[in-house]
């Protein structure tokens, strides 16, 4: 079993399935261009563990053919993409056991506030 993300015409995934293995065939075509033809999409393999594709495509994300990657939303300006394709902040999370959040206005981790 494998898992299979379906992009449109900007590249971005629309929706993941489960499919077949991919070492099977369909009709003598590897799963990708068979799920691809049958759906009028491009098709691309995914998976779980990241070790294909970079990350574990999700709806929404990006997938960039240069890089074979899947790549999710960038989830703050300031934020940049690193080698493995995933979103780094431009100041490290604290290491204090505390829970923070980005403050985008801030540049920094602000302190987590939790309701009553």
């Amino acid at each position: 079993m494998a898992h299979y993300a379906f992009l449109d015409d900007n590249s971005i995934v629309t929706e993941v399935i489960t499919g077949i293995d991919e070492t099977e065939l369909i009709e003598g075509k590897d799963p990708e261009t068979w799920y691809g033809e049958f759906r009028g999409q491009t098709c691309k393999r995914t998976s779980y563990s990241g070790s294909y594709r970079k990350n574990y495509a999700g709806v929404g994300y990006r997938y960039d053919e240069e890089l074979d990657a899947f790549i999710a939303p960038q989830p703050f300006a300031s934020w940049v993409l690193d080698k493995d394709c995933k979103w780094q902040a431009p100041v490290p999370y604290p290491t204090d056991n505390l829970i923070y959040k980005w403050d985008e206005s801030a540049g920094d981790w602000t302190p987590a506030e939790f309701g009553n």
